[in-house]
């Protein structure tokens, strides 16, 4: 066999370098449209207050989400917020208390807990969630839609019989019924979600292959002899990636909020770890005597979800060619 030369060995690596530049200018591009988008730019705004708290929560929350403070061994007792600043200022007196108690902006829990330190040190765990559902839903249905997409006959019907049995049900009444089969938990729960969101990034995926496999650019690529594995690796695929951005994008927030409904229903993240769907399904019953109790995981669940539904409205406006002006 003859050993390339220096010379082809030197185009060989301007023709990668050249790649690699356009792949570079590309994604720039993309970036560039996306923060274009004002949408994208305020949901990108909120997400990173809720970055910033949940990597230096240990430094802004006074407290640790499960510190008694009536002190260890203490019976707990939900207590109204507690602030030095207003103990001299008649207005707002109710929530003043001297320097001598500790300081609670939001109240306390039934158990003594601050409520500000919990809701805190909950965005550790309410965060990441949407994204890992998300990219785990995304990588197993777009297995199973590429496969379904590129075999079609009978491996084909028999994953989207599947896929649309999985879709005949309520989403978050199947994750229940999974959960209750597997056990609570937050993986459990987790777990849950990924199975039911499965379906959708299979169907989108087996559309875009069904689409894409007809381009000029893979009938060249079965005549040059390359392997179906191959095509769909570095043809279909890369190719058909766009859609299933724009659906994780916005389906991010439907996952968090489902994976908060479960813990609300206890079937979730248990206690005392801190987590805002399971903070509210804890105290809903005292949303007229203690409404903070409620209303502040409450809030900072809404915060995220407006957060993640304006970073995917951007993300759909700018890569979705439908959409493009």
């Amino acid at each position: 066999m003859n050993e390339p030369s220096v010379s082809e060995t030197k185009v060989a690596a301007r023709s990668a370098q050249t790649a690699g530049s356009a792949r570079s200018a590309k994604l720039r591009e993309t970036m560039r449209n996306i923060l274009a988008q004002r949408s994208a730019r305020v949901g990108l705004f909120l997400l990173a207050i809720l970055v910033v708290t949940a990597v230096f929560a240990d430094v802004i929350a006074p407290y640790q989400p499960n510190d008694n403070l009536n002190g260890p061994g203490e019976p707990g007792r939900r207590a109204e917020p507690c602030i030095h600043l207003f103990y001299e200022l008649p207005i707002v007196g109710a929530w003043g208390c001297p320097a001598d108690q500790p300081e609670t902006w939001l109240g306390t829990d039934g158990n003594s807990r601050d409520i500000f330190s919990r809701v805190v040190h909950g965005a550790r765990i309410s965060l990441p969630i949407g994204p890992i559902v998300v990219s785990f839903a995304i990588l197993i249905g777009a297995l199973f839609g590429a496969v379904a997409g590129w075999a079609s006959g009978w491996p084909d019907n028999v994953l989207m019989r599947i896929m649309d049995i999985v879709l005949s049900f309520p989403a978050l009444i199947l994750a229940i019924a999974i959960v209750t089969l597997i056990g609570n938990g937050l993986y459990n729960a987790v777990a849950a979600v990924v199975i039911v969101s499965i379906p959708l990034y299979a169907r989108l995926t087996r559309s875009a292959v069904l689409s894409t496999r007809e381009k000029d650019y893979v009938t060249a690529s079965q005549a040059l002899g390359e392997s179906s594995s191959g095509i769909l690796r570095r043809r279909i695929i890369p190719n058909s990636i766009t859609p299933l951005i724009v659906a994780g994008s916005l389906g991010i927030a439907t996952a968090v909020l489902e994976v908060a409904a479960l813990s609300f229903l206890g079937l979730g993240i248990s206690e005392p770890t801190a987590e805002w769907g399971a903070m509210i399904g804890r105290d809903f019953n005292s949303i007229f005597t203690r409404p903070l109790l409620v209303l502040a995981p409450a809030f900072a669940l809404t915060l995220m979800v407006l957060g993640f539904n304006l970073l995917g409205d951007g993300v759909r406006d700018a890569l979705d060619p439908r959409l493009n002006r």
